[in-house]
């Protein structure tokens, strides 16, 4: 069941808060909802809090300016605030462990850690070039099963993924309306994502590197065209002890139900729950 939180300037973000002990909050990709942990969430321990992004699912279209890593970092903390929770732990995939890594960078006192999906502080123009050949536009498909055979056919990387998955997918990332389907977030998402493309290129290692001292993990798809293995390996040797998981036939981003996700998620949530217990 989904919840609401209307915040100062009167944009409503929808959210989902169930379970009990050690929070994580999961902070989906770019386009995507609170459903993007459907198929982790019966893995994951603790009180789980999730979210819509403002332009996103259930939440209030708020225009192209104000979705940006900063905004949408300031309304986390925003929720978590509201839900009385002081320090958590960040489950972010693609752009959601960017928002993760800028909460380190803003509020380092309040994580607990942090396990980043296919995501880093180095991105692939490849994986983002691909994503903005598609960002903002509605699926020709104009059925559930046509889009899950589409979804199929241009997601890279990705393979031995039954078709139910596919049409799993479909639901969640499309709506039904009258004439075909929708895609579940503000379009003008698509401007937002091409002023921060041409925008100078920033440095983002420093975010990560506010992760020092927290326990952190990172999933990568084996085949992933966002995140390199090359990151990676540089990504562990700044961050010692960094828990480490590629998943085969997977690109961008796998499903985090995978057997290797799940020993990841696992092992993250351990190693949280112990420096909680030591501090």
């Amino acid at each position: 069941m989904s919840h609401y939180l209307t915040l100062p300037d009167g944009t409503r973000l929808a959210y989902a808060d169930q379970g009990t002990g050690l929070p994580l909050l999961c902070l989906p990709g770019l386009t995507r909802t609170m459903a993007d942990f459907t198929y982790a969430k019966p893995h994951l321990t603790g009180r789980l809090i999730r979210m819509d992004y403002r332009g996103r699912g259930g939440s209030s279209w708020t225009g192209a300016a104000s979705y940006t890593l900063g905004q949408e970092a300031q309304d986390a903390l925003a929720l978590m605030d509201h839900l009385g929770i002081r320090r958590f732990a960040v489950l972010g995939t693609s752009r959601g462990g960017l928002i993760g890594m800028v909460l380190a960078h803003l509020a380092r006192d309040r994580l607990l850690g942090l396990c980043l999906n296919d995501i880093g502080p180095v991105i692939e123009l490849a994986g983002l070039d691909r994503i903005g050949s598609y960002l903002g536009r509605n699926p020709s498909a104009t059925n559930f099963a046509d889009f899950a055979t589409a979804l199929a056919r241009t997601s890279p990387g990705f393979a031995n993924v039954p078709a139910s998955r596919w049409l799993e997918e479909a639901q969640k990332h499309a709506k039904p309306v009258e004439g075909g389907l929708q895609i579940t977030y503000d379009p003008a998402l698509r401007d937002s994502f091409l002023a921060a493309m041409q925008a100078p290129a920033g440095d983002a290692w420093p975010l990560y590197e506010a992760c020092a001292g927290l326990p952190m993990a990172v999933i990568r798809g084996a085949n992933s065209d966002l995140l390199s293995a090359a990151t990676v390996e540089e990504m562990a040797r700044r961050h010692p002890g960094l828990i480490m998981a590629t998943v085969p036939d997977r690109g961008h981003v796998p499903f985090l139900d995978e057997a290797e996700s799940l020993a990841a998620l696992a092992a993250f949530q351990n190693l949280v729950a112990q420096q909680k217990a030591r501090e």
